[in-house]
């Protein structure tokens, strides 16, 4: 495993133990590709960090700073030798915490970008969306999820691409506050309720 592009290009990542699933290196290149424009000066928040290659592949390409978010011992161990091996010291942040717990106590557009790698399979995913879409703690969020994965009946138009068995999907806080903005300018016939009955006297 190693970072593909910008300043740490060809640098290789410790990784996990084998039970721990880390982004293909084909998977995390094209996600990040994605999100060029919106990296120079950006501060990212990697959740589910795990060996912190999405974050650190972030860094290599242009943003200012990374903050990591990993409660397995594990992981752990590999994530701190890659932010030291890398001398990425000064601009990250490590954090021993609960992803859902940490993201839901964060406010609105603490960060730029947001990475999420959580387990497939798990609800964790969904739980981080839906306090997503509650509260924009991030301009824009990008997931990795399964390819069949069902997200929450939420209108947050993401953007899906596949690669195999994988799914990254970018939400943009952005393109959902214009939607809300939409309905609400709306009127009632556009949307389809009818228009309350004044009270009888």
């Amino acid at each position: 495993m190693r970072i593909v592009a910008g300043k740490h290009a060809g640098r290789h990542l410790t990784s996990p133990a084998k039970r721990i699933r880390p982004t293909a290196e084909n998977v995390r290149d094209r996600w990040l590709d994605r999100l060029k424009d919106d990296l120079d000066g950006a501060r990212v928040l990697d959740l589910f960090a795990g060996s912190g290659a999405l974050g650190l592949e972030a860094l290599s390409r242009g943003a200012v700073s990374a903050d990591f978010v990993e409660n397995g011992a594990e992981a752990l161990h590999s994530l701190k030798a890659n932010v030291a091996a890398l001398r990425e010291t000064k601009r990250t942040r490590i954090f021993k915490r609960d992803a859902i717990v940490f993201a839901e106590a964060l406010d609105e557009h603490s960060y730029d970008i947001a990475f999420v790698d959580a387990p497939y399979g798990s609800k964790k995913l969904d739980r981080i969306v839906r306090t997503w879409a509650a509260c924009h703690f991030a301009r824009i969020l990008g997931v990795e999820h399964a390819r069949d994965h069902d997200f929450p009946n939420e209108p947050l138009r993401g953007r899906t691409r596949l690669s195999g068995e994988t799914g990254v999907t970018i939400f943009r806080a952005s393109v959902v506050e214009e939607l809300r903005t939409k309905d609400r300018s709306r009127t009632p016939s556009e949307t389809g309720t009818r228009p309350q009955a004044p009270s009888a006297r």
